[in-house]
């Protein structure tokens, strides 16, 4: 029995990246071999192995055979005389292909050192096209590392993509690749890698309606709707604003200007619910498409409407939110510094003017929800207007 460090580990000491989780696999071995160590076994499609003592997974060499639609229709051969070389090729793409043994040595049968230097992603056997998932997760490697794409793998891509298999990709498997490529380097590279294969239109159909579509009139700057919230993207990850601010940006814009506000809510809310996005992400994307037009024009809002406004937003109590809307609102319009968007500094001030309000005491002893909350408006556009005025 022999085990070998696979994946990604590899890969990222390769890369001098940090290596954050290890996959091992084990050649020659047994699920009773296994056992007899102290490992535990965990997994349901084939057997995986936790170490007893790091608690990091080992699985058995594996050989796999399609036999069903979906990334989940496969068979697996878990024998003792699967091979290293095997196992290695039944992996996505080359770069993910190499292995290490405990002397270090690597082991790299498919040129996944060559393709690391050339910055190229590149497919290792044409049993590729058998998964789809395996779209997702190149364009996820692509927003990672700012790879390149082998044309022969986009080729197979392009395949995967028209023979209808990505629908059978669970919402939950989709939001989770899409959750990490947000967070990546590159973010905008998950989204045009989708594009260039034709798997934007089924998986994000309100993204992809965005090419070709010109931006709302009065919209600042002006163009392509599709190029804008790719180039938002790539702000939004350049100055490190995080998922929320990411995935908020993806319900900005309208599908269809002559529609209004309540197509663009309806397309954010379909998003989000064909995804299964958590409620906060939801939350927060619905918040910034109703009130984006209001959150741009703050700075010519009269004080009782900039109160209602923050109150809408939820900044009292959400600041977190509310500092998610401003901070997309500020990539979209293209502030050349974030935190100087004028329309952003002016509700900042504000929400720290309206902290100081102090109620009518009588209006708060009367326990009436609304009565408290009208005396709570109003010593905020008090608090604000003296704020102003000063």
């Amino acid at each position: 029995m022999k085990i070998y460090e696979v994946g990604g580990a590899v890969r990222d000491r390769l890369l001098d990246r940090p290596v954050s989780d290890r996959d091992w696999v084990v050649v020659g071995g047994s699920p009773e071999e296994m056992l007899a160590l102290g490992y535990r076994q965990v997994g349901r499609d084939f057997p995986v192995f936790l170490h007893p003592e790091t608690h990091e997974e080992y699985a058995l060499a594996r050989l796999e055979r399609k036999q069903g639609q979906g990334y989940r229709g496969f068979a697996f051969d878990t024998s003792p005389h699967v091979t290293l070389e095997e196992d290695l090729a039944r992996r996505d793409v080359t770069i993910n292909a190499m292995a290490r043994d405990d002397g270090g040595r690597i082991i790299d049968p498919y040129g996944g050192q060559k393709d690391l230097a050339a910055g190229v992603l590149r497919h290792i056997t044409p049993a590729f096209a058998e998964d789809p998932l395996r779209v997702l997760r190149v364009a996820r490697f692509a927003a990672r590392f700012g790879f390149s794409i082998a044309p022969e793998t986009l080729t197979l891509m392009q395949q995967l993509a028209r023979g209808g298999e990505l629908l059978t990709l669970s919402p939950e498997r989709v939001w989770r690749e899409l959750e990490r490529a947000l967070m990546e380097a590159h973010p905008a590279r998950f989204l045009q890698v989708l594009r260039d294969c034709g798997a934007l239109a089924p998986l994000l159909p309100e993204i992809d309606r965005q090419f070709g579509q010109p931006r709302c009139p009065g919209d600042q700057p002006t163009g392509d709707a599709g190029e804008h919230l790719l180039g938002s993207l790539m702000l939004a990850a350049k100055a490190d604003l995080g998922l929320q601010v990411c995935f908020v940006l993806l319900a900005l814009i309208p599908s269809d200007c002559a529609s209004g506000m309540e197509q663009a809510i309806r397309q954010a809310e379909e998003l989000c619910h064909r995804l299964r996005a958590p409620v906060t992400l939801t939350e927060t994307a619905l918040a910034l498409v109703r009130e984006q037009i209001a959150v741009r024009g703050a700075c010519t809002l009269e004080v009782e409407e900039l109160v209602a406004l923050l109150e809408r937003l939820d900044g009292f109590r959400r600041a977190d939110r509310f500092e998610d809307v401003l901070c997309a609102c500020a990539v979209d319009a293209r502030a050349p510094v974030l935190g100087d968007y004028a329309p952003a500094v002016r509700l900042r001030l504000a929400l720290a003017a309206c902290r100081s309000a102090k109620p009518d005491a009588e209006a708060l002893a009367s326990k009436d929800g609304a009565r408290i909350k009208a005396a709570l408006h109003a010593a905020r556009v008090a608090a604000m207007a003296h704020a102003e005025a000063g």
